[in-house]
């Protein structure tokens, strides 16, 4: 290993450089700052786990929660309480951030999807349209070729 350089900076360059990171901080401070009205809900209920996100309409998350997050361990994870409780903090998020309506969309075959989207109705979030987006396999996998005997 060689020596290492110190690189001394004038005082203007280190004014600019301060500048710009302020400049950046103040954007980020507004992008933040201006209040969403509408969001989508993503719900992806599995036998083990429940997982909610919140998102704005073009798709970018904006906060999320799931069962084992939250504390449940185990197989308190995929009941319909605790997705019930997921719910529940994942439309204080959406209160913080002044969303009103949502559009949910269910993914999967868990316990939890169905409370988990009376837990949202129930704290006051305008419900729009609730789609089932569950992949189904049209044609499914090959079968295995038959055995010879």
């Amino acid at each position: 290993m060689g020596k290492k350089k110190i690189v001394k900076q004038d005082e203007a360059a280190l004014l600019k450089e301060k500048e710009q990171i302020d400049a950046k901080l103040k954007k980020e401070i507004k992008e933040s700052s201006k209040k969403i009205k509408e969001g989508r809900v993503y719900i992806s209920s599995t036998y083990n786990n429940t997982i909610i996100s919140l998102t704005d309409n073009s798709g970018n998350v904006l906060h999320w929660a799931s069962a084992g997050n939250i504390g449940f361990k185990g197989a308190k994870k995929s009941t319909p309480f605790a997705a019930s409780k997921v719910a529940e903090t994942l439309s204080q998020a959406a209160q913080k951030k002044g969303i009103e309506t949502i559009q949910i969309y269910v993914k999967g075959i868990g316990a939890g999807r169905d409370s988990a989207i009376r837990s949202l109705a129930a704290r006051g979030l305008d419900i729009v349209s609730i789609k089932d987006i569950t992949p189904i396999p049209h044609n499914g996998c090959r079968l295995p070729k038959p055995r010879r005997v």
